[in-house]
């Protein structure tokens, strides 16, 4: 594959990492990362010796042969998603936090109700228990509709680790054509947090937008966040645009310091508000396909004669691209992944099954496994997939300000019919529920010359077929 050239998890077109037998010397290995054993915060991409050394072990007695085992091990891709000295809890340790007794209501008045939340029926299969599902706080929902399936502490306000990243995408993505090259200045590497996960970006070269959102979602790259911070006028610019539009997408639950997701103080959101983001995101066919590209080739440096050379990279959402203990996920489409000191482990993805389309996300499971925030998550969306027609809904996802008031909100119990009301309307009026995607041919560079006018159009329901879609554009 050439420099740029990706491949997608779409249904039966590709499942995932190449074996070890068929894989290109090299591939997925030159993926430099920065690790300090002091760091505060690390994204799942970021190495450390002993954990990198026991998943080797365990990888190898799986049957990947050494030489693959080493370059994995060498790149990260079989890091834990902790720090060493996070994995294990110790008993000297202060308990769990508790949610708080009172979140918002924003959705309905039981997703602010602390605990789990599920209106179980005659026939639903049983939800998975808690010695299952860990996770201090994770919601399942239908991606379409926006009926929230079964919930727990959905507006528990969390660290969101790269998850946050989503919102980036979602506020930035429309603003720069595919395209577009930009050449890297020091000055927009600054200010990165010691142990960011980096997707390998040098000063001085040229990559081109494209490449950069590759970087951000298959490697959770905080390199290309802060390059496309740079374009975008700045971190502290772009954290406002970004706070600005969690606020159109009612996601209150949302403070953003950093763009990139990275630990901060005050930095938090929500399982409810990622998976807004997540929803909102996946209205843009280009963020749909930086989300379920499995693997791309990126930009390395310049060899002999000028000539510019390519690395391999891959998803880090091991839903997606498997791992050597996790198969991916039958029908899995997106979205992020994420991983820091204070967030533990972060999830949200999306999966179709026939028509229907779920999301899901799970933040910080209290069983600090390997891969264990996808094992839940893929708990969730098996329950999911076969409770949806047997169970009650607990509450909803609403939609933008600009369609939705937001109502089922705060302390407004009378607010819910006719927020729903509103919602269904502007559903049936988009189309209702086949091909209203087919609308949405408009470039990524029109969309930033239609601005705010575009971006009202490209937020319509429902979601258009997920896996099956068309070959991405090189």
């Amino acid at each position: 594959m050439g420099s740029g050239s990706i491949r997608r998890s779409a249904g039966a077109l590709f499942r995932g990492v190449l074996s070890a037998s068929r894989a290109k010397a090299g591939t997925f290995t030159d993926v430099p990362t920065t690790f300090s054993a002091s760091t505060a915060s690390t994204d799942p991409t970021a190495p450390n010796a002993s954990a990198t050394t026991g998943n080797a072990g365990r990888a190898a007695r799986h049957g990947f042969p050494l030489r693959t085992v080493a370059a994995l091990a060498s790149s990260g891709l079989l890091a834990t998603p902790l720090l060493a000295g996070t994995a294990h809890a110790d008993p000297k340790e202060p308990k769990a936090p508790k949610p708080p007794a009172k979140m918002s209501q924003i959705g309905g008045d039981r997703l602010g109700t602390p605990g789990v939340q599920v209106a179980q029926t005659p026939g639903a299969p049983k939800l998975p228990g808690p010695d299952t599902l860990t996770a201090r706080s994770w919601i399942v929902s239908d991606a379409e509709s926006g009926k929230v399936l079964a919930a727990k502490n959905a507006h528990w306000q969390l660290a969101p680790a790269s998850t946050l990243k989503m919102l980036f995408a979602d506020t930035v993505l429309p603003k720069f054509p595919k395209d577009q090259k930009h050449t890297v200045k020091p000055a927009d590497l600054a200010g990165m947090g010691a142990g960011s996960s980096l997707v390998g970006i040098r000063e001085n070269l040229s990559y081109s937008v494209h490449d950069l959102w590759l970087g951000v979602f298959l490697r959770s790259g905080n390199d290309a966040v802060h390059t496309l911070s740079a374009m975008n006028g700045g971190t502290e610019a772009t954290v406002t645009q970004m706070q600005r539009h969690a606020k159109e997408l009612n996601a209150r639950d949302t403070h953003v310091v950093t763009p990139d997701g990275y630990d901060a103080p005050g930095q938090v959101s929500s399982a409810y508000d990622l998976s807004l983001f997540a929803r909102s995101g996946l209205q843009n066919p280009d963020f749909r396909e930086y989300c379920s590209t499995a693997s791309a080739q990126f930009p390395g440096d310049k060899g002999k004669g000028g000539k510019r050379a390519s690395f391999g990279i891959q998803n880090t959402n091991r839903l997606l691209s498997g791992d050597y203990d996790i198969k991916p996920y039958p029908g899995i489409a997106g979205v992020k992944n994420g991983s820091t000191t204070n967030a533990g482990s972060t999830f949200t993805g999306v999966a179709q099954r026939g028509d229907r389309k779920l999301l899901v996300t799970v933040m910080n499971p209290e069983k600090k496994e390997h891969n264990e925030a996808y094992r839940e998550a893929a708990k969730l969306l098996d329950w999911g997939f076969a409770a949806a027609d047997k169970v009650e809904p607990v509450g909803r996802l609403v939609g933008p300000r600009s369609e939705d008031d937001g109502s089922g909100a705060e302390n407004a119990k009378d607010k819910g019919k006719d927020a729903d009301r509103s919602t269904q309307a502007a559903l049936d009026g988009d189309g209702a529920k086949s091909g209203a995607w087919t609308a949405l041919g408009l470039t990524t560079g029109a969309l930033a010359l239609l601005g705010v006018v575009a971006f009202a159009v490209h937020r319509r329901w429902p979601l258009p077929e997920l896996v099956r879609g068309r070959r991405p554009r090189k």
